[in-house]
């Protein structure tokens, strides 16, 4: 778990999300109270629950990017769904619990990551000696073993001098980089050929996964010869060897642990599934995944392939626009489990201008990095941003407001006659100013009807 303070998570969100401050501070105080928690006596620990929150605010704000970044920071299982999904048990539509086990299946490959890590380069030895082995039929150990040690062991059978020298110079051609471009034979296992294939019923896919992993159990998997380069061959051998000293159960262990003290489910538009009582319509089952959902989030106990899993501990965001509901809209028991709200504010021309030029992760920067491939160098002068800025607040006020995802629109098309010929620009400088802004986007603003398709 990280051990950021609260300040430091806000400091490290403002690098990629402009604005929205008290909901930083609200998701930096959530984030330190799960490390807090970790820390007090286990009796006492168990009581402490988290305190689950709802982002409110129209689209392209950032509510996503901030628990998309929030994830990278926390270095806990994060899992993002949509509300929308799930459906009432009885309709066609995926089950609330499948939430849990997609987390879990992250765990799982979190702590994977890790444990291969750990084995690297015992693993990339044992790697080396079993390529060796391919490119040297027949000279390998008579031990069969793969020694990765750089002193021999003297008890183990030598090869013959002229074939241990050999060995030991394609080693040493191997780790210079002569060989990566020769192509050799190796055995890999192939899942799924051959095997039964499960059609998963709507609304059943967690089933018919489960179904699917007890055939493969029953089926052993089917091995076959690859031709492939030495250089991609060695990675295929590093991950077999790595695999073969993970301990899954200690990863199981790992993960599920993890999962249930600091797992992170971000619950995206839960304002779709909110009813007002005025508003009828044929969706009938928003309230019954209501009620499906209160019991994950209040606490139970979900079955996986990997175990039992509790929510208790688990900690709930939730984010919506709020459009045309609002969180009092929801169940009463549900809006119980979620105590924390923030409004998240409308981005105006001020916050473009600062989305084009703060974050790490500008669109003037990608667009900048993406055509000084082809040779050409792009720059922006602070004008022109000022302009783009400018035009991203008519537009939106004038059409739907989708906040600062209507920079993507404006950039792309403001540059697509200069991502279209920078090929034949290589080595040329380009600056856009305020005047190409205006020249290139001046009809599309002028004409309100053509603006609501084009941007």
């Amino acid at each position: 778990m990280s051990s950021l303070t609260p300040r430091e998570i806000v400091s490290e969100l403002d690098k990629y999300v402009i604005g929205q401050n008290e909901a930083k501070r609200m998701v930096a105080i959530a984030m330190r109270n799960r490390w807090r928690r970790q820390r007090l006596e286990p009796e006492l620990r168990e009581e402490i629950a988290p305190k689950n929150i709802i982002m409110m605010g129209p689209t392209g704000v950032g509510k996503t990017e901030i628990a998309r970044r929030l994830a990278k920071l926390s270095k806990s299982p994060f899992h993002k769904v949509e509300a929308t999904k799930f459906t009432e048990v009885g309709y066609v539509g995926r089950d609330v619990e499948s939430m849990i086990r997609d987390l879990m299946e992250i765990g799982i490959a979190m702590v994977r990551a890790e444990e291969r890590e750990k084995v690297r380069v015992r693993a990339e030895g044992a790697a080396e000696d079993r390529l060796l082995d391919l490119l040297l039929p027949g000279a390998a150990p008579a031990s069969g073993g793969y020694s990765f040690t750089p002193r021999p062991d003297p008890a183990a059978p030598r090869l013959p001098p002229a074939q241990d020298t050999t060995r030991e110079k394609f080693r040493q051609m191997w780790r210079e980089g002569k060989l990566d471009d020769r192509y050799v034979e190796l055995e890999v296992t192939t899942q799924g050929e051959g095997g039964m294939s499960i059609m998963a019923i709507p609304g059943m896919e967690d089933m018919g996964n489960q179904v699917q992993d007890m055939i493969g159990r029953m089926f052993p998997s089917r091995k076959k010869l690859r031709k492939m380069k030495i250089k991609d061959a060695f990675d295929t051998l590093v991950q077999e060897e790595s695999d073969k000293l993970i301990d899954m159960d200690k990863v199981q262990d790992i993960a599920r642990e993890r999962v249930e003290q600091t797992g992170i489910i971000f619950l995206d538009e839960i304002d779709k599934i909110a009813s007002r009582q005025d508003h009828g319509g044929p969706d009938v089952s928003r309230e019954g995944v209501q009620r499906d959902l209160l019991p994950v989030v209040e606490g139970c106990v979900v079955n996986t392939k990997y175990g039992m899993i509790r929510t208790d501990h688990i900690l709930f965001i939730a984010a919506g626009a709020f459009h045309y509901s609002k969180p009092s809209d929801l169940i009463p028991e549900l809006q119980g489990r979620f105590p924390l709200r923030v409004e998240l504010s409308a981005l105006g021309q001020e916050e473009f201008y600062r989305i084009l030029t703060e974050p790490q992760n500008a669109l003037t920067v990608q667009y900048s990095a993406l055509l000084g491939t082809e040779g050409l160098t792009l720059s922006f002068t602070d004008d022109s941003l000022r302009e783009i800025a400018a035009t991203a607040q008519k537009i939106n006020e004038e059409t739907e407001n989708i906040g600062a995802r209507r920079l993507y629109t404006i950039m792309e098309k403001l540059l697509s006659e200069l991502s279209f010929e920078a090929s034949d620009k290589g080595g040329q400088q380009v600056v856009v100013d305020g005047e190409y802004v205006r020249s290139q986007l001046s009809a599309i603003v002028e004409n309100r009807d053509l603006s609501r398709y084009i941007l």
